[in-house]
């Protein structure tokens, strides 16, 4: 019998996964995770993160499978929580549960979870996986999960073959009333539980005190960009991938202040909120921040021009092929489904490999792309690759 470590959460997902693998004809163990300890910044309306243990007790019990934990809370402050720190001291915005999943989930967890003898190791997450044979090898496909409002694929955007070797889905090809249905029916603790949200392992957190734990306040300027300046801008030439995709570099003598922040590396690209400016006919949004100046700029309503862009870069080094065996090949081009954010609909683009990176060119002008989020490239519903914008 193949056994199967699942990592139980305290979740509904995740709880309903052991449940299958179990039904499956799997030696199911639940493994626990402990990554964090620190509430800093946690908001208090949020479930705390010391009751998961509970429910994931309550959950080994009702399923009759033994549960062992794991604190990986060093490795976890080390891989996930300092890069995040450091990203936003450069004024990128990171994505911490892409990390938590490549760094954690599918490395420190998976190694914990072979040294109890599993042959696989499960997690609640919405996708799927498929195995099919290229060239007489094994290979793994990442394939978005059946229920497109809860699609998780994106997460996992920076497995690699090895990783996804080992990884079981239990409830990707399931829409998430089934599984919410699944758990009513057995009873489950978790069944009615809210999803979490927030940090992946740390909660929703108010992020401004969260980053200070590391990250100094300090007052700036918000200097609001008018459209009218970007109507001295030359037109980009469609072919000249590198201009496409280079962010607008604004002056503070670009627009007028209206307002102040306590600390631009605590914004992001398309942030509206936490800006405290009012009396504009339009909301504002964040459109760029310069953390050597300590500079917030923005601009009014959804559409200004300053949020859009047709293009951006991955570099070399930040290159993540799923799929090693499609990888494009310098000055090679190709159509692809891209998204560039968490449960983006899916956008018509071109990835062009060069020396430097591959430029992704979109079909049309993409709102808020951010440097240090991930960009992940799809055929159809399948996940080919995926990295890190400069």
């Amino acid at each position: 019998m193949q056994k199967v470590v699942v990592g139980l959460s305290g979740g509904v997902d995740s709880s309903v996964a052991a449940y299958l693998l179990k039904q499956q004809g799997f030696e199911v163990v639940g493994l626990f995770m402990k990554n964090w300890h620190d509430k800093t910044g946690l908001l208090k309306a949020d479930c705390p993160f010391d009751e998961d243990i509970d429910f994931a007790k309550m959950v080994a019990r009702r399923l009759e499978i033994p549960l062992e934990t794991v604190d990986l809370s060093e490795q976890y402050s080390k891989r996930v929580v300092d890069y995040m720190f450091a990203e936003y001291q450069r004024g990128r915005t990171p994505n911490p549960d892409v990390l938590c999943n490549r760094e954690i989930k599918f490395d420190e967890f998976l190694k914990a979870a072979l040294a109890l003898g599993a042959d696989f190791v499960a997690t609640g997450h919405y996708c799927r996986k498929e195995v099919i044979d290229v060239n007489g090898k094994e290979t793994y496909r990442l394939l978005a999960g059946s229920d497109p409002n809860k699609d998780q694929s994106y997460f996992l955007c920076q497995l690699s073959q090895k990783q996804l070797e080992k990884a079981l889905f239990p409830v990707g090809s399931l829409l998430k009333p089934e599984v919410r249905e699944i758990a009513t029916k057995l009873g489950l603790a978790t069944a009615e539980r809210k999803d979490s949200q927030g940090i992946c392992f740390v909660g929703k957190v108010d992020l401004p005190v969260f980053l200070q734990q590391k990250l100094a306040a300090k007052k700036g300027s918000i200097i609001e960009i008018p459209n009218s300046f970007y109507s001295s801008i030359e037109t980009v030439d469609s072919a000249d991938l590198v201009a496409i995709s280079t962010p607008i570099s604004y002056k503070p003598t670009d627009g007028k202040m209206v307002g102040q922040h306590n600390g631009a590396h605590f914004f992001t690209i398309g942030q509206r909120k936490g800006l405290n400016v009012g009396g504009t006919p339009e909301p504002l949004f964040v459109i760029a921040t310069d953390v050597e100046r300590n500079i917030v700029y923005v601009g009014q309503g959804q559409e200004h021009p300053g949020l859009l862009r047709s293009g951006l870069l991955i570099p070399t080094s930040d290159i993540h092929w799923v799929r090693p065996d499609l990888e494009l090949k310098v000055n090679e081009s190709k159509q692809f489904l891209v998204r560039i954010r968490y449960r983006q609909p899916l956008q018509t683009a071109t990835l062009h490999r060069k020396e430097e990176g591959i430029y992704i060119t979109f079909d049309i002008p993409q709102r808020g792309i951010t440097a240090g989020q991930f960009a992940a490239w799809y055929t159809n519903n399948e996940l080919i690759g995926s990295g890190v914008i400069a």
